[in-house]
């Protein structure tokens, strides 16, 4: 069995939008969520190929650097 990835922000952002949900199959390098960063926008990637876990975060949730934002299994 796979290792599962937690996909964890790397910077405070906002969360801008959520792109996948638990139970969706991605690939490695599909966009997870959307970060919105000093008017930038961020996408975070799946690291590898599997299926969404769990997802951590909401729509306009604010995360801090470290915090977990999705679990790819």
């Amino acid at each position: 069995m796979a290792m599962a990835d937690e996909i964890r922000a790397e910077m405070v952002a906002n969360v801008w939008k959520v792109v996948a949900a638990a139970g969706d199959a991605v690939d490695d390098g599909d966009t997870l969520v959307i970060l919105e960063s000093m008017k930038m926008e961020i996408p975070v990637l799946a690291e590898s190929a599997g299926t969404v876990a769990s997802m951590h975060v909401n729509e306009g949730d604010v995360v801090q650097e470290g915090d977990l934002i999705a679990i790819v299994e």
